[in-house]
């Protein structure tokens, strides 16, 4: 069955992209029954009444509530240069599994501007395409200082393969159920300054393998591994 999003489903009709998407690409019509989800778990079985391109309106048959994972993820990230590498993280965390996405800007960051709008569009798009019910919550970038005051999650690393005496994999440093937090940072990597915030902010620092990986390919495999880790 086709799943819809739509944040208000008091108001019982789709955006104007679904409704398009609906009609014209998936040739949906009155009487036929879709999913609309409202992103914090609920998923509603509903059956097209309107069936216009640009309002599809819908009446609610039967409602579903998810309960949130007995573990969470938040990935803590400094946007690329190549903003496609961000929008391909993203995309592919939500498919996997992510409660919250942050975003900053280091010492070291060759970004310093980050459109939202795109990406959470984005992350609308692949919580419809995963058949989820949540959809993660994606935070406007701050300065890195700024940043850790934010952080409230318990076990809290940092990820970072220094020249010598690597730390533990951050496979063997999470404990089971946890509501986890992962610094990546910018294609500069972390400079020793937010590497000692980090550390006086109570973060363990963590590597995420023996390989140097880009920004995008730490974030998404820290989500894979806390994910891995918990299945």
């Amino acid at each position: 069955m086709h799943l819809f999003y739509q944040p208000g489903v008091d108001s019982q009709f789709l955006t104007e992209d679904d409704s398009r998407h609906a009609i014209k690409t998936l040739r949906l019509s009155i009487g036929d029954e879709i999913a609309v989800t409202d992103g914090h778990g609920n998923r509603h079985l509903a059956v097209i009444t309107v069936a216009n391109a640009r309002r599809c309106e819908f009446r609610i048959l039967a409602t579903q509530t998810t309960q949130p994972r007995p573990f969470s993820i938040r990935i803590c990230v400094a946007p690329t240069k190549n903003i496609d590498r961000i929008e391909w993280f993203v995309e592919k965390a939500v498919e996997i599994g992510i409660e919250r996405i942050s975003f900053f800007f280091g010492q070291h960051s060759e970004r310093r501007i980050l459109k939202l709008e795109r990406l959470e569009k984005i992350a609308v798009s692949a919580m419809k395409q995963s058949l989820q019910s949540f959809l993660p919550i994606l935070d406007n970038a701050l300065p890195f200082e700024k940043l850790l005051t934010s952080v409230g999650e318990e076990q809290r690393f940092i990820a970072h393969l220094p020249d010598h005496d690597p730390p533990v994999n951050v496979a063997k440093k999470a404990t089971l159920g946890g509501r986890y937090v992962v610094l990546i940072g910018p294609e500069g990597d972390f400079s020793e300054k937010e590497i000692d915030q980090a550390v006086g902010a109570d973060f363990q620092m963590v590597t995420l393998g023996p390989n140097r990986l880009r920004t995008e390919t730490a974030a998404l495999t820290a989500c894979q591994i806390l994910n891995f880790i918990n299945t």
